[in-house]
């Protein structure tokens, strides 16, 4: 199947029209991800949640969304080329996965030190993978010299306009699973999804509240916002190893834009509300994903009595390393 070239410019926003095309692009290989509701999470917190539950997507992450529509949007002459990309995970995989899907090679480079679960995953999906030191410069680096060596076209993993439009196919989905909302939230941390869903969804309905959740110990995002600026002095200090990238320039563009508040959460917050979704939900959540519930139960008086709708964004845990597992 050939597919035609688009934009691809890297850290632009995406318009509304180009998340739709997204949908359109990723619908032959993306899942349709369900929303589930939770009677006792709903008493814990006051409100109606509808968990949109993306640990349920192709490679067990929101992921698959952006890098899908990345690869498909490639003519053919690029994706004969290849794909690059660095990730200490998540997108690793789902950019792999992706590439799959039209026969072509995908290269990732991963920092030493990244979750050995999603390191084989990556693996399993068929990457060549390049090791580095665990630092954003010598990812970048390695990945520069990667796409000059080989000719891949660098997909970054959120500042990327392809990669933010087809996270931004979440919302469009959401918004029609589940009527009526009065609120959405996300994690943050790069910012694909939150830029993508921002965009999405208030082309949908402008008046709907936006939130990120963000932890602690990685909350640029929230400072940045606060200080009208980007702020990038924030040493990551958190087990949500999905949410320690600093946020985009773009990206953060895109939250002040739609109004976006984000709340920060402590990792033991965020621990509490991990083990509330494995057994309530009854879902498999990794720690990253569990922060929204965190941030909503932290602040229950502004959620309470709202419909909201709750992304989930992924459910690759190392089951060998559960953050309870020496607790006390």
């Amino acid at each position: 199947m050939s597919a035609q070239p688009v934009d691809t410019a890297r850290d632009v926003l995406p318009g509304v029209e180009q998340i739709r095309d997204a949908a359109a692009r990723i619908a032959p290989h993306a899942r349709v991800t369900p929303v589930l509701r939770s009677t006792a999470l709903d008493a814990l917190s006051g409100a109606e949640l509808y968990f949109k539950c993306e640990n349920l997507q192709r490679g067990g992450a929101f992921k698959f969304r952006g890098a899908c529509n990345a690869v498909w949007s490639l003519s053919d002459e690029q994706a004969a080329r290849g794909v690059v990309t660095h990730s200490s995970g998540n997108h690793g995989n789902a950019l792999a996965l992706a590439a799959a899907t039209r026969g072509i090679a995908a290269h990732v480079v991963v920092p030493e030190g990244a979750v050995r679960a999603k390191v084989e995953a990556i693996e399993r999906a068929g990457a060549i993978l390049h090791r580095c030191a665990p630092t954003q410069a010598a990812r970048e680096a390695m990945a520069a010299d990667v796409q000059r060596t080989t000719g891949a076209v660098m997909v970054h993993p959120y500042a990327d306009t392809r990669v933010m439009a087809g996270q931004g196919t979440l919302a469009l989905e959401l918004l029609r699973q589940a009527d009526g909302l009065h609120a959405l939230i996300t994690p943050v941390g790069g910012g694909g999804l939150a830029s993508g869903v921002a965009i999405a969804a208030h082309a949908i309905d402008p008046a709907l509240a936006l939130f990120g959740a963000e932890p602690q110990g990685a909350d640029d995002a929230a400072r940045s916002l606060a200080h009208a600026a980007r702020v990038t002095t924030v040493v990551p200090d958190t087990i949500c190893d999905g949410l320690r990238a600093l946020i985009g320039e773009r990206n953060l563009d895109a939250l002040r834009m739609h109004g976006v508040e984000v709340i920060t959460v402590s990792d033991a917050e965020t621990v509490a509300a991990m083990q509330l979704l494995w057994s309530e939900l009854k879902q498999v959540v990794e720690v990253s994903s569990a922060t929204v519930l965190a941030a909503i139960l932290r602040q229950r008086e502004r959620f309470a009595g709202r419909r909201i709708g709750v992304v989930l964004s992924g459910g690759n845990v190392d089951l060998q390393a559960l953050p309870w597992r020496d607790a006390g």
